[in-house]
């Protein structure tokens, strides 16, 4: 009986560490081992790979939230379609996520955000990712 619930509780683990964890990629693009994701190169390169993908095969992770000055945003690894990369997405509103808000990220770090949506406004001398909305959470 011992020997059983010691199995299973290692069963169990094991499920619990794999499905809380976001599937390997491996970077191929020199910005985006060479740049930093909130910085302008970098925000660029990601806003020309986007305009070349499915973005309907992308999965998002997040990774972190982070607030400077009066500035809140998210950033997230995004993988897919060879893709392999982190989106630094400013939250203008926390609509479904307000949660995320009030811990600073704590509790979802890691978490699947399913069919994650976000505005890409670019000009002469900056490109934003701004959060529009998304489906769920995959915990």
């Amino acid at each position: 009986m011992k020997h059983t619930l010691i199995y299973t509780f290692l069963v169990l683990s094991t499920i619990y560490l794999v499905s809380c964890d976001r599937p390997k990629c491996n970077n191929e693009n020199p910005i985006f081992e060479n740049y930093e994701p909130n910085s302008e190169k970098y925000k660029d390169e990601l806003a020309r790979q986007l305009g070349t993908i499915d973005q309907k095969e992308l999965t998002y992770w997040l990774q972190k939230y982070e607030k400077e000055n009066k500035n809140e945003s998210l950033y997230f690894h995004i993988q897919g379609e060879g893709l392999c990369a982190i989106l630094h997405l400013s939250m203008n509103h926390w609509d479904k996520m307000e949660n995320i808000r009030e811990k600073k990220g704590v509790g979802r770090r890691g978490a699947e955000f399913t069919n994650l949506k976000f505005d890409i406004v670019q000009d002469s001398l900056s490109t934003k990712f701004i959060y529009s909305t998304f489906d769920r959470i995959i915990d």
